[in-house]
């Protein structure tokens, strides 16, 4: 395996450990401040703070790069993670972890028929495996087994979202780099989310407290800064498909974090599930070949 697919691999594995966290501690942070409030504070942080540390080379970089080469990802990116903190605010983290790691099967497949990109059938195999894998540990923490709602639905739309974010990405990273790809999709994001605040009339009735801000400060600047950059970074060495299997490490991270912040327990159903996910991605990595378009 090459220096520069261990080094994606790790990034990916990062990401999923900053976004494990990330899930649950913004339901703890939904109790005090209203959805679209939060995610706009969170986005429009993250979105000045980058333009302070990299303001230079994100405008050199738009400069180069035309709306075609990268609108379809930034939206799509923006689209994928406002749909999953609606989801997060409506149903367990754990189930949303579940459904949003489901670009590891739809990713390939959106990728051939885009693309025309042929993927290897013992992959297949590897994710069908991963999707149990999944099942098992949300259903074993009481996840799935709750029903399908809105929040589910939600969830279910940043999975395709975030599939179609990171096929699309992996070619606009041919033309743009991952700082300023990372940038705009930054920006799509808050301005999803002021939209939203702007029709939810939300109303504010607990008072921000440091620990809510500590929250949105690192869900600004580890989970949406460093998450989309790492996502972005990735792309560079390894395939969108590769990235989607490896981030179903995040519903175990999850589960972790879940069962010291909120109290969500996994079973040994769950606990099952998780080493079947664990398995199968150190699987697919080894498995994964270097692919080409038709």
């Amino acid at each position: 395996m090459s220096k520069g697919k261990v080094t994606a691999i790790s990034l990916i594995v990062l990401q999923s450990a900053l976004y494990g966290l990330g899930d649950p501690i913004s339901k703890a942070a939904f109790d005090t401040v209203p959805l679209f409030r939060m995610l706009t504070l969170r986005y429009c942080i993250a979105l000045v703070v980058m333009l302070i540390i990299w303001g230079k080379p994100i405008i050199a970089g738009l400069k180069n790069a035309k709306i075609r080469d990268w609108i379809v990802p930034v939206l799509c990116m923006g689209g994928a993670y406002v749909s999953n903190n609606v989801a997060l605010l409506l149903t367990q983290a754990t189930t949303v972890a579940f459904i949003r790691s489901l670009p590891t099967v739809i990713a390939p497949i959106l990728a051939f028929l885009v693309f025309r990109r042929h993927y290897g059938k013992k992959l297949i195999v590897v994710q069908v495996f991963v999707v149990i894998g999944l099942y098992m540990l949300c259903c074993g923490k009481g996840g799935l087994g709750n029903g399908f709602g809105l929040g589910e639905v939600f969830a279910l739309l940043a999975a395709v979202l975030l599939a179609a974010s990171l096929v699309y990405g992996e070619k606009s990273l041919d033309r743009v780099d991952p700082l300023t790809l990372t940038a705009l999709m930054v920006f799509a994001s808050a301005a999803m989310a002021v939209v939203g605040m702007l029709f939810a009339n939300e109303v504010q009735t607990k008072p921000m407290t440091i620990t809510v801000w500590a929250i949105i400060i690192y869900l600004a600047v580890l989970c949406t800064i460093a998450g989309y950059l790492l996502q972005n970074i990735a792309l560079k060495d390894i395939s969108s498909s590769t990235v989607a299997v490896v981030q179903c490490l995040c519903p175990v991270m999850t589960a972790v974090f879940s069962l010291f912040i909120l109290g969500e327990r996994i079973s040994m159903f769950g606990a099952v599930g998780a080493v079947i996910i664990l398995v199968c991605l150190v699987a697919a990595v080894y498995l994964d070949k270097p692919v080409e378009d038709k």
